[in-house]
């Protein structure tokens, strides 16, 4: 049974600064945020999504001065139910939270897990991000165009990577992006990683035709020269980066996906609320936005009952989605 209390808002907020221990370089004094041991767990491997969000928000927290000593760690498995069943076992326990998103929320459709979000106690929603098409810098598709006509001629010899399970966005967005070129869903050859990172090697060394990610996760990449980005997913263009909508390139489609932070079931009002006034400090610091802003995040805070009910939203929507697309 979900929680909705705001302790539930506080833990997963809190949870959300975590990152490798932090040492702040105040006096140390208690500013009413302050978690000593607190833990907080990604469910995929370094370099994902999940894991740049927790750790930016915790030197972001170190920065700010609102905590220190908070340990970042990885639990990868399963599209981040391994995670999860994790933080489900930790019933009672105000010093775990977990770096998660819409890829949880599929994950726990296709992998049938015993153990959903509605286990938890909600804390935050954090960002809203885009996810973006891109390809290795020797790779023959210079356009979207050109990958999309190729797509189209033999959709099974052109794998597409993502960093999530199916069900997850980085799995939805090519599936609605062959839906929108004509392309028979069921027949995309659609490979799966365990976060950005993994997804990343793969790209690089051509074992995809393209990758699908969020904005945040490629951009020194794709500076670099080593990707070539193609498109962008969202209904806009994103500032900075030269790269059309999938709209503007005759797909009649847009997905973007969401990170927030939960946290286990069972807190006490106490615990909760000092996760949901670290997470909502962190949020209203000047080191955040900033983070926001070079990542290419888009605010999305959210916390409570909205988002609790955000999430059954979610839920209902990935398994909607999933029987349109008839997977």
């Amino acid at each position: 049974m979900r929680v909705r209390t705001p302790l539930a808002l506080l833990g997963a907020a809190l949870l959300v600064l975590v990152g490798p221990p932090l040492l702040t370089t105040g006096s140390g004094a208690d500013t009413g945020t302050q978690i000593p041991g607190l833990r907080f767990m990604v469910p995929n491997t370094p370099g994902g999504g999940y894991d740049i969000t927790a750790r930016t928000a915790a030197k972001n927290a170190e920065d700010a001065g609102l905590t220190h000593n908070i340990e970042v760690f990885n639990l990868p498995g399963a599209g981040g139910t391994v995670g999860l069943t994790r933080l489900v076992g930790e019933h009672g326990n105000g010093k775990l939270a977990m770096s998660m998103g819409l890829g949880v929320v599929g994950a726990v459709h296709t992998n049938k897990s015993p153990r959903t979000l509605g286990d938890t106690t909600p804390i935050a929603r954090l960002t809203e991000e885009q996810d973006i098409v891109v390809v290795g810098k020797n790779s023959p598709y210079k356009t979207i165009d050109d990958l999309v006509a190729a797509w189209k001629k033999n959709p099974a010899k052109l794998p597409v990577g993502g960093g999530s399970s199916p069900g997850g966005p980085d799995h939805l967005a090519p599936m609605l992006m062959a839906k929108a070129a004509g392309i028979e869903p069921k027949s995309v050859n659609y490979i799966p990683f365990d976060g950005g990172g993994e997804l990343l090697a793969s790209i690089l060394g051509n074992k995809v035709a393209f990758g699908v990610s969020g904005v945040g996760e490629y951009l020194d990449q794709i500076e670099s020269g080593e990707l070539r980005l193609l498109a962008v997913t969202g209904p806009e263009r994103v500032k900075g980066l030269d790269a059309p909508t999938l709209r503007e390139s005759g797909l009649d489609t847009d997905f973007t996906n969401w990170r927030g932070i939960v946290a286990p079931p069972g807190l006490t009002d106490a615990e909760r609320d000092k996760l949901v006034a670290l997470v909502g400090k962190l949020h209203a610091s000047p080191e955040w936005q900033a983070s926001m802003k070079k990542n290419g995040w888009d605010d999305a805070f959210l916390t409570g009952e909205e988002f609790g009910d955000f999430l059954d939203e979610q839920d209902e929507r990935v398994d909607s989605v999933l029987k349109e697309l008839g997977l």
